[in-house]
């Protein structure tokens, strides 16, 4: 497999999650229209709770994900330029 069919199929699996992605977040608004906040606002928490926690838990600071970010940038960046 080539390097830009390999680019092609993960372009292909990132399009597909967003696509999963925006489906969630419209279930989610249905949702919470049609029940009161009492009902899904302990759930909310719960979930943002637990997304917190686990971020504390990686022990890896905000200066660290940025350096992850850049880099995972600068490195599509460079594969954008090789194709």
């Amino acid at each position: 497999m080539s390097d830009s069919e390999k680019f092609e199929r993960l372009a292909a699996k990132h399009e597909r999650i967003d696509e999963e992605r925006l489906a969630a977040v419209t279930d989610w608004v249905d949702y919470i229209t049609e029940n009161p906040p009492e009902v899904w606002g302990p759930q909310q928490n719960a979930v943002v709770d637990s997304q917190l926690e686990s971020a504390q838990q990686t022990g890896l600071s905000a200066e660290h994900e940025q350096r992850v970010r850049d880099v995972a940038r600068q490195l599509k960046a460079e594969q954008t330029d090789r194709d």
